[in-house]
């Protein structure tokens, strides 16, 4: 007996399709493709005569971080961030690469990288009022990239409401605070739609308070609108407040590269202990599991690094595992209690403790306590401070 194959009608088939598939089909959540806004540098060298201000630096920056170049003077930082955007050269190396969203970027020029910069000192045109300050990159485009006259305004006047200065747009520089300039430079770099934004110092000209208020500011920025950003700093607090990542920097090299509190809880090394807050150096050695300061010393001895707000200052030493040191200064302005001592060598130590701590005891110039360090941090390499 011989079987004959069913034939589908066409239109039966249409039906099934539309009826049962497709609504399925139009169920599944559509994912967009994300761009990978990353930066990645590869072993750059970079030498002004014989001083060598990069050494074979290599680093990635994640899509939509906000990274800190953090380090003293000469440590590199501003010439890595100038070798990123374009605006100074590195030395020839088959092994040496820039890479923008996994493209090198080598021989790119400026314009070509499409990165916004914010330099220290604004930079700003003191001719121009605030609008035209803004609008010069969008007016000097060309081709197919140049916007008309009503798109420039409309993209201006949308910057002048996210950096918080609506109705100053006609003031020209001279007419505005320090930080509302770093904030007309921060737009005028935002205007053109950079894929990154590279800030030098950008807030170094302006005064302890207003830093404090601008630097809050450009977090919540950057929460906003999630652009890639990495900013050189040499202060210790701007980058631990504001950056999602610190890389710490020092003659050229990378010491370490974590997370504020990465760096600031596990630091690598001494220097980088040194460098992000207040540390003092102790010598002792270690005897039976318990740490001995301050005493008659053989053997080989110890670096020990302690935060001066883990440090206890006792009125007498009941365990035997502080040892003396003497007044020397109480300053209690502030949300801490800052207290200055000398040991019987004359090395100083700074300790940090609350009010409430502090009115327990109340330490005064010249009285003898004794110094309980609670947390010690000893590395391998020794250091001095």
């Amino acid at each position: 007996m011989t079987i004959k194959p069913r034939i589908i009608c066409p239109i039966c088939f249409f039906i099934v399709l539309f009826i049962f598939i497709v609504p399925f089909v139009l169920t599944i959540p559509f994912v967009p493709k994300t761009i990978d806004m990353s930066i990645e540098v590869k072993n750059i060298t970079k030498r002004f005569g014989k001083f060598t201000a990069l050494n074979n630096v290599s680093l990635k920056i994640p899509d939509g971080e906000l990274v800190a170049l953090l380090g003293p003077s000469g440590s590199g930082k501003t010439t890595l961030l100038r070798i990123i955007a374009g605006l100074e050269e590195f030395e020839p190396n088959m092994n040496a690469d820039i890479l923008f969203q996994d493209k090198s970027v080598v021989g790119n020029r400026v314009a070509e990288r499409k990165v916004g910069f914010v330099f220290q000192h604004y930079a700003l045109f003191r001719h121009l009022k605030v609008f035209d300050n803004i609008a010069f990159g969008l007016r000097v485009r060309r081709g197919k990239n140049r916007l008309t006259k009503p798109e420039i305004r409309n993209r201006v006047l949308e910057l002048i409401h996210l950096i918080q200065l609506d109705g100053l747009e006609n003031r020209y520089p001279d007419q505005l605070s320090g930080g509302q300039r770093q904030r007309v430079a921060l737009a005028r770099a935002l205007a053109i739609e950079p894929k990154f934004l590279l800030l030098d110092e950008p807030f170094g000209a302006l005064d302890a308070r207003v830093r404090q208020n601008l630097r809050r500011w450009l977090r919540r920025l950057h929460d906003e609108i999630k652009l890639t950003s990495v900013f050189v700093t040499h202060d210790q607090e701007e980058a631990l407040e504001l950056a999602d990542r610190v890389i710490v920097m020092n003659q050229g090299q990378i010491e370490q590269d974590g997370t504020p509190a990465e760096v600031f809880h596990h630091p690598k090394n001494a220097f980088v202990m040194d460098f992000l807050g207040n540390v003092n150096l102790f010598h002792g050695r270690i005897v039976s599991g318990q740490v001995i300061f301050d005493t008659p010393l053989e053997g080989t001895q110890k670096q020990f690094f302690v935060r001066p707000h883990e440090i206890e200052l006792l009125p007498h030493n009941p365990d035997g595992s502080g040892f003396p040191a003497t007044v020397r200064r109480v300053q209690l302005a502030g949300s801490i209690a800052k207290i200055e001592l000398t040991d019987r060598n004359n090395k100083e130590i700074f300790v940090e403790m609350s009010h409430e701590k502090y009115l327990q005891y109340q330490f005064g110039v010249t009285d003898t306590v004794f110094v309980v360090p609670k947390k010690t941090v000893v590395f391998e390499e020794d250091y001095s401070i």
